[in-house]
């Protein structure tokens, strides 16, 4: 089996609410708490003794930091299996938008987890697939098998494969051609939008993550919307340059994840916190597969429209030589200032 095939294999059983096995010195059957069925559990689990696997930070939202084997926020957390830890608990443990809602839920002991790579890339594999980083470990065999090394970035940097280009006429532009690019780890389709002519000179940039409610719906909570589109305003007046749009929705952690992350914005969190609650980093993207595409383009050198440094060291360790940034800022609105005012602080955007 292909590395490509096995990895999106699971992330599609994962999803469907089918056990994967992660193959390795101590192999881990896992599925997930949030899509699979009591049906499975039963049949997987038919004494109801499968631990909860957790993100350190989650964890340590449910106040578990004191104890020993959950201290540390970046280790995942194994919580032993209690008689009250029915699927529906779980999942009330798992997804903190009902933290604030429901009663205490306790007690929880951590246990001494075995391989704490094999459960990292277990709960990796959980965000790719757009779903809480919470897991039974259910143990025994699956259909849907994959090795540990093909979820390790170490071992693995993604490949792209051109699908299809054609041309996009684009209201106001320069002649432009839209390409679409699919990653070989985890199967999602980006696109890349080839605007205008740069003659052989690094090209304007933009890398942008994908972001259903402000580049569609027109949210004012971001301000991903107006940069996407200031963003081709420049790189057209610019004669020409790139836009990649990248299947990252919610800063990496899907768009459903993103989704639980505004209800706990509703509740006071900022942007970091909420993500940080959900059990995942303040930013979880990757641009390895933006570097994969401007390799595909021919392009290794670029000025990079952006505030964000990480995406000028993401594109750097990749091989792509920044050799401007161009900064990339938008007006703040009553909804969005303190998001804006957050990445600054927090994430270390610039000015």
């Amino acid at each position: 089996m292909s590395r490509r095939s096995a990895v999106e294999q699971a992330i599609a059983a994962l999803r469907t609410g089918r056990a994967v096995r992660i193959e390795a010195a101590e192999p881990l059957t896992i599925a997930s708490i949030e899509t699979a069925t009591r049906q499975l559990l039963q049949l997987l689990d038919p004494e109801a003794k499968a631990p909860l696997l957790l993100r350190g930070l989650r964890a340590a939202s449910l106040s578990l930091a004191n104890e020993r084997d959950a201290a540390d926020p970046l280790r995942p957390v194994l919580v032993a299996r209690e008689p009250w830890l029915d699927p529906d608990a779980a999942l009330t443990l798992a997804d903190p938008a009902q933290d604030f809602s429901r009663g205490p839920l306790g007690p929880l002991q951590p246990l001494p987890l075995k391989s704490r790579e094999a459960a990292e890339a277990a709960l990796g594999l959980a965000g790719a697939a757009g779903l809480l980083p919470a897991l039974w470990l259910v143990g025994g065999e699956a259909a849907t098998t994959v090795p540990l090394n093909q979820l390790t970035s170490e071992a693995f940097r993604p490949e792209v494969t051109l699908l299809a280009r054609a041309r996009l006429p684009l209201d106001d532009m320069p002649d432009t051609q839209i390409f679409a690019f699919r990653g070989s780890d985890d199967g999602q389709d980006h696109v890349a939008l080839l605007v205008g002519a740069f003659a052989g000179k690094p090209p304007l940039v933009r890398l942008h993550s994908e972001c259903l409610t402000g580049d569609v719906f027109g949210s004012l909570k971001c301000d991903c919307g107006p940069q996407l589109k200031e963003a081709l305003r420049l790189i057209g007046g610019a004669g020409g340059g790139v836009l990649l749009y990248l299947r990252q929705e919610g800063r990496g952690i899907g768009l459903a994840n993103k989704l639980r992350a505004y209800g706990l914005q509703d509740r006071g969190l900022d942007t970091v916190d909420a993500n940080l609650r959900l059990g995942f980093a303040d930013d979880e993207r990757d641009y390895a597969h933006a570097a994969a595409i401007l390799r595909k383009l021919g392009i290794g050198e670029v000025r990079l429209l952006t505030n964000n440094p990480r995406k000028v060291e993401a594109l750097e360790a990749e091989g792509i030589k920044v050799i401007e940034r161009v900064a990339h800022h938008m007006p703040a609105n009553p909804h969005n200032a303190d998001y804006l005012a957050v990445k600054k602080a927090k994430s270390g955007h610039l000015p």
